[in-house]
């Protein structure tokens, strides 16, 4: 009798405890984690079995820490840790840059990993420094917010990003920079700072764009013109972009069929930047929209709760999840179609890659944790 007890006690508590998890938020992630899995098996005498298994890994992995972040109130760590997070990020990253690969076996030049020999395996550190870096950054915006136009402020702020985004940039990886500086504007807009700063920043950087212009090379110049017109070099540096679009075109509406191969497989990057272009040759333009609109339920319903929250911390940490979620879509799904420039960024729930995965999960374990504070909030509150 006792035994059953103890049984039914634990399955309360579980129950109680999957209470925590936003359900909107975990069938969005679940679905894209399987098209991906899905995509990945289908072209997976192309991308290699190794990838599969670790995408498969990495989903199963993420969801565990997911569901403990969601148990664990974030303002535990964020106001004991915050300071720790911030120097830890700092001597990772910097660790990185000067020890770390440029990546020759991962399709990029980036020296942006780190090689853990005893397990054989590469883990990308600027990924899971967001997380740290969003949690700091709020703590550090709370703190200020009473005085966000400061000057004063705004100086201790800009110091505080510029060390995480300047360590990165040295790492010469352009596309998680520009990440991290969406998250940076989207996390001071919402914390109230003046729209003239903004129009100030938007004008002293065309300003100043001719002057840097003049300072690339040729052929980085090149590179910017044929990133937004690949057709004036097709066989070069705008190769890959076409491809992507000839391959998203080729999969018609409903696709070439799983597992029937097409221009995916001589696509460099197909099954980590590019995987959206796979996933619409394999499964056409139906695939392609479901992808699409589970990344814009899953961004709007993180908008929704961070204007729910009632913690400022909370609030600015669910900003700059959908941040991300929001910039790597638009900038991934613009690089597949050939209408930006190629820089190194996944998109989001669907590239293959340890790193990115885990620390997406990571990120929404942390969204769930804000969405069950703010339940408990507001259950409290009403009696």
């Amino acid at each position: 009798m006792r035994g059953g007890e103890d049984m039914k006690i634990f399955g309360m508590s579980f129950i109680d405890r999957l209470k925590h998890v936003d359900p909107i938020l975990f069938i969005c992630t679940t679905v894209l984690s399987l098209i991906s899995i899905l995509t990945i098996f289908g072209a997976v005498d192309n991308f290699g079995r190794s990838k599969l298994i670790m995408q498969i890994a990495m989903t199963l992995v993420g969801s565990v820490a997911l569901f403990i972040l969601a148990n664990i109130d974030y303002r535990f760590f964020v106001d004991r840790f915050a300071i720790v997070m911030f120097l830890a990020s700092a001597f990772l990253l910097a660790i990185t840059l000067l020890f770390g690969s440029t990546g020759a076996n991962m399709e990029t030049a980036n020296r942006s990993w780190i090689n853990i020999p005893i397990i054989n395996i590469a883990i990308q550190p600027s990924e899971f420094v967001k997380i740290a870096f969003m949690c700091t950054f709020a703590k550090h915006l709370e703190l200020v917010k009473d005085k966000i136009n400061h000057p004063k402020s705004l100086l201790g702020l800009a110091l505080h990003a510029g060390v995480i985004v300047g360590l990165i940039l040295l790492s010469g990886d352009l596309g998680v920079a520009l990440v991290y500086f969406g998250i940076i504007a989207f996390m001071l807009f919402c914390s109230g700072l003046s729209g003239w700063y903004f129009l100030g920043a938007a004008g002293a950087l065309a300003i100043a764009f001719p002057f840097l212009w003049e300072l690339l090379r040729e052929d980085q110049r090149n590179r910017v013109i044929f990133g937004f017109q690949p057709e004036l070099d097709p066989n070069g540096v705008g190769k890959q972009a076409l491809m992507s679009r000839d391959a998203i075109a080729s999969g018609g509406m409903l696709g070439r069929g799983f597992g029937e191969g097409g221009i995916y497989e001589n696509l460099p990057a197909s099954h980590t930047d590019f995987i959206f272009s796979t996933v619409c040759e394999m499964f056409g333009f139906v695939g392609g929209m479901v992808v699409v609109i589970c990344l814009l339920v899953l961004a709007i319903r993180l908008i929704w709760i961070a204007y729910r929250s009632r913690d400022v911390v909370g609030k600015l940490i669910c900003s700059g999840i959908a941040a991300v979620i929001i910039l790597q879509t638009l900038e991934n799904l613009w690089m597949c179609l050939a209408l930006v420039p190629v820089v190194g960024i996944t998109l989001p729930f669907m590239s293959a890659g340890g790193s990115s995965m885990l620390a997406l999960y990571c990120l929404m374990g942390l969204a769930h944790s804000v969405y069950a504070h703010e339940k408990r909030f507001f259950f409290r509150r009403e009696r």
